[in-house]
């Protein structure tokens, strides 16, 4: 759905067409499924949270005020809830999966090479481990970028901080991790 459809079927919706609106639902249900899956790690829970997050969505959306696409609103609600049911957010990242975090390791030398492919599992979990060990905001950044595609400016606009402080917590969350790896590394070495 391209953002101008999605724009009218808003608009449909605001003024009260529930055909508009099961339409957003139906183009946007496994996106919100996903997210809070992602963050609550229970798929009764995550499915709990969407259904409540579109009735929220249903309530709220003449309030709703275009500076944002709708995904990113939707997102924002959903990651609230989430907020809501997970004191401290700890266990909003501990799922990140092996694609979300790209090493500089070629397929194509995995493919060849077993103890290389071995590596390259042992560092993947290595860092997922690490991640857990980040600052909440950190850890939120990186699932965000990483694990849900977005741009700095939709994740300024999802966690409601300046743009600059989004590019900064990546740079130093990357920055972190990739300390730790090195150190992994040179404790790999010296055994």
């Amino acid at each position: 759905m391209n953002l101008a459809e999605e724009d009218n079927l808003v608009q449909k919706a605001r003024e009260g067409d529930t055909r508009a609106f099961a339409e957003l639902v139906r183009a946007h249900q496994q996106f919100a499924y996903h997210v809070a899956l992602r963050a609550l790690n229970n798929t009764q829970d995550a499915e709990d949270i969407v259904q409540e997050a579109f009735v929220k969505v249903w309530e709220s959306l003449t309030s709703f005020r275009h500076d944002s696409r709708f995904r990113t609103w939707l997102y924002r609600i959903v990651m609230n809830l989430c907020y809501n049911q997970l004191p401290r957010l700890r266990k909003d990242i501990n799922a990140l999966d092996q694609d979300s975090i790209h090493l500089e390791l070629s397929d194509t030398n995995l493919d060849m090479d077993p103890v290389l492919r071995l590596e390259g599992k042992e560092t993947l979990t290595f860092i997922q481990q690490q991640i857990k060990y980040l600052p909440d905001q950190y850890r939120i950044m990186l699932l965000l970028r990483y694990q849900q595609g977005c741009s700095y400016a939709e994740i300024s606009e999802i966690l409601d901080v300046p743009l600059g402080t989004v590019k900064t917590g990546i740079f130093r969350a990357r920055e972190r991790l990739k300390d730790a790896v090195y150190e992994y590394f040179e404790e790999r070495v010296l055994l």
